[in-house]
C-alpha cells in the first residue's frame, strides 16, 4: 500500500478568481483540474480529499465558473478547480469569457506542475478534452488523464478503454501523458492518482502502473 507525502485530506478552500490576476501568488507547485461539466471532476477532487464537500456537485453542469484553489498540507503546494464547461446551457459571450480566462492562466501560471484531465470513461476525448490534450502537447506540460465513472463498466471494457486511450495519446505526447480508471464512488484509483500529484509537486516523477478500474 503506497502511502501519500502530501496529506490531502487536509485540503482547504483558499480562494476563488474569476481573472489571473486575482490568483493567489504565483510560487510553490500546483496542480489544476479540468474537465468538461459532467465528467465527474468536482467529484473526483472530492474523493481525492476525503471531503464530500470541499468541491461543488451540482446537477446543474456548468455552474462553477471560477477559478478554486485548494490549499494542501505541503507548504506551496495547491490543487486548482478549473471551471468546467461544454455541456453548460450558458449564454455564449459567457463561455468565450470561461475560455479566455482558462486559457490565460494555462499559459501563464509558472507554478503550473501539470494538468489532470477528468473525463467519463464513457464519453472519452470530446471537443473540450481534444482541446485540452492540445494544448499540453503545445505547452510540453504533464498530463494525467482521470477515467472517471470506471464504476459504470464491467472491469474488461473499462481497462480496454484505458489501454487504447493511453495508446493514441502516447503517439501524440510520449512519456508526458499518463491514463488510470477511476471511481469516486467505489473510490478505487485514489492512491494512484495521489503518486502522479505527490511526483509533479514534490519533483519525484512517478512511473506509471496498471490499476484497478474498479
Amino acid at each position: 500500500m503506497t502511502t501519500s507525502r502530501i496529506s490531502y485530506n487536509s485540503a482547504r478552500f483558499l480562494i476563488s478568481a474569476a481573472k489571473l490576476h486575482q490568483c493567489p501568488q504565483d510560487s510553490g507547485a500546483e496542480v489544476a483540474f479540468a474537465g468538461r461539466s459532467n465528467a465527474g471532476k468536482s467529484s473526483a477532487i472530492n474523493a481525492l480529499t476525503n471531503n464530500s464537500k470541499l468541491a461543488r456537485t451540482s446537477k446543474t453542469p456548468g455552474r462553477t465558473q471560477l477559478i478554486n484553489f485548494f490549499e494542501l498540507s505541503q507548504p506551496g503546494c495547491k490543487l486548482v478547480d478549473l471551471p468546467g464547461y461544454g455541456y453548460a446551457k450558458v449564454p455564449v459571450a459567457m463561455k468565450q469569457h470561461w475560455q479566455k480566462h482558462l486559457d490565460e492562466y494555462l499559459q501563464k501560471r509558472q507554478c503550473l506542475q501539470g494538468v489532470v484531465l477528468v473525463m467519463d470513461i464513457r464519453h472519452p476525448m470530446k471537443e473540450f478534452d481534444r482541446m485540452m490534450v492540445d494544448w499540453c502537447r503545445e505547452s510540453q506540460m504533464p498530463l494525467h488523464i482521470l477515467l472517471t465513472k470506471a464504476d459504470k463498466l464491467k472491469k474488461g471494457p473499462a481497462q480496454s478503454t484505458q489501454l487504447k486511450l493511453r495508446k493514441e495519446l502516447r503517439q501524440e505526447l510520449g512519456d508526458l501523458v499518463s491514463v488510470q480508471t477511476f471511481s469516486a464512488l467505489k473510490r478505487a484509483g485514489i492512491e494512484q492518482l495521489q503518486a502522479r500529484l505527490d511526483g509533479w509537486m514534490l519533483g519525484e516523477p512517478e512511473v506509471e502502473t496498471e490499476a484497478d478500474p474498479g
